[in-house]
């Protein structure tokens, strides 16, 4: 029961559509009007735009995050009997689309910023590996560095998940760019959102885009001739002409997080039994962009309690399991001790443009409150 009559949802949905409405709608009935619903210029011009922003060869607009990861996988010729290993502490999504491409997901810790443990990737390398997907959690780029090194070192592939990091950077790198394939997801609480699913598939490689573009439309090359299988999965027409209007606010958007992420640092950072997401400012290496503000508490379940019952939404990431805690998809005696105790541990606490400075002060002074501070 919401004790104060103040409401601080967690996400504001209705928001997506409000904050650039009479441009949506124009741009919507722009769409319409012409008829342009599938691979049309809209498309083609929020590509070009994405491309100019992360500083890639080729982006290519998919039908949602998953299938970016699944033909990402597929072109890069990921298939039975190879592994590829991945942190646990990721979406379900992450280790489904090595799955369905008959491949094997070799789970890893993470490590303290929540990221992929660098130290754990080399353990796991077994002569059936060929390929590291980091996971670029939470607006957050991982150690590419050590990364990149370990893959140099076995001779395997990298494939970002960045489904959580348009326009996170490591050393002034854009996540998505690192490895041979990158993937961001377009869903609507995501970074940068449309009205449904949406993704991208991002790659520096000329016959990887060209296997990318013939999976995304079912093996058909740009004379219409179908010279490959390929399946169905392009990004709509009618969501990337959405995407277009928003994408021109996205750099004040990221900026915008970045500041709350900042007064949450400021206000908390005093609490000794939290531990916060690295402030905006303090390590030169990364540019965070903040998808989520994940924080830890060692009580972490009373704690998501009472900003429930003082109306501040909350979340535990993925359904409060990491992925080898899904036994029902045969992950079984798996140990990563590191990744339970964050699971025990992780809260997320609103983060979005939506939020007024007031609104993260209330969540702030209420957390205090909580904690007695």
């Amino acid at each position: 029961m919401n004790v104060t009559g103040r409401n601080v949802p967690f996400f504001n949905y209705p928001w997506v559509y409000k904050e650039h409405e009479e441009e949506i709608l124009t741009a919507m009935k722009d769409v319409m009007s012409r008829g342009a619903f599938i691979l049309q210029k809209d498309m083609e011009e929020f590509e070009e735009a994405v491309k100019k922003f992360i500083t890639a060869k080729h982006v290519l607009g998919v039908a949602d995050g998953t299938n970016a990861l699944i033909i990402g996988l597929k072109a890069m010729g990921i298939g039975k009997d190879d592994e590829v290993i991945i942190p646990s502490h990721t979406y379900i999504a992450s280790a489904a689309s090595i799955h369905l491409v008959g491949a094997t997901p070799v789970l890893v810790e993470c490590g303290v910023d929540h990221m992929i443990d660098v130290t754990d990737i080399e353990r796991a390398v077994t002569e059936k590996t060929k390929a590291i997907m980091p996971v670029q959690l939470n607006g957050r780029t991982a150690d590419m560095d050590s990364i990149r090194s370990i893959a140099n070192k076995h001779g395997l592939m990298i494939i970002e998940d960045s489904a959580q990091a348009l326009g996170s950077k490591y050393k002034g790198q854009n996540a998505g760019t690192f490895g041979l394939v990158g993937t961001f997801s377009l869903y609507p609480a995501k970074l940068l959102g449309c009205f449904g699913d949406g993704g991208l598939v991002v790659t520096n490689d000329d016959a990887i885009a060209e296997q990318l573009s013939l999976w995304r439309d079912h093996g058909r090359n740009d004379a219409g001739e179908v010279v490959a299988w390929g399946t169905n999965c392009r990004l709509d027409n009618l969501q990337a002409a959405v995407l277009n209007v928003k994408f021109k606010y996205y750099e004040k958007d990221l900026e915008r997080r970045r500041e709350i992420a900042q007064i949450y640092n400021d206000a908390l950072s005093p609490i000794s039994d939290l531990i916060l997401p690295a402030p905006p400012m303090e390590d030169s290496e990364h540019f965070d962009v903040y998808q989520n503000y994940e924080i830890e508490s060692g009580q972490r379940n009373e704690l998501k309690q009472f900003l429930s019952d003082n109306g501040v939404g909350t979340l535990i990431q993925f359904g409060a399991k990491a992925v080898h805690q899904h036994k029902e998809l045969g992950f079984k005696n798996i140990s990563l001790p590191f990744t339970e105790k964050v699971y025990e541990r992780a809260l997320m606490l609103p983060m979005n443009t939506s939020l007024s400075n007031d609104d993260v002060e209330y969540v702030c002074d209420q957390i205090k409150q909580f904690y007695g501070a």
